[in-house]
């Protein structure tokens, strides 16, 4: 029997430019390599050595990186 941890899909993400916080649901399949902010309009980049702009921004990261059991890395 397993006793793996679910993987969470969403995370709040918050601008690091402006503070502006909004939860979003993650994709399963892939990398959000960008992503606009609703509050002062600047784009998100992962920072490096993360994959996408949840491992750098968000409260959870992505699921890939979920399930892979790790706290830092690339999931591609």
């Amino acid at each position: 029997m397993s006793t793996q941890a679910a993987i969470e899909l969403s995370s709040t993400l918050t601008c690091p430019t402006c503070g502006h916080a909004k939860t979003e649901v993650m994709p399963t399949d892939s990398c959000t390599y960008f992503y606009e902010c609703d509050g002062c309009g600047d784009l998100l980049k992962p920072l490096p050595g993360d994959c996408c702009v949840f491992c750098s921004y968000g409260t959870v990261r992505c699921p890939p990186i979920q399930a892979a059991g790790t706290s830092s890395g690339c999931c591609c």
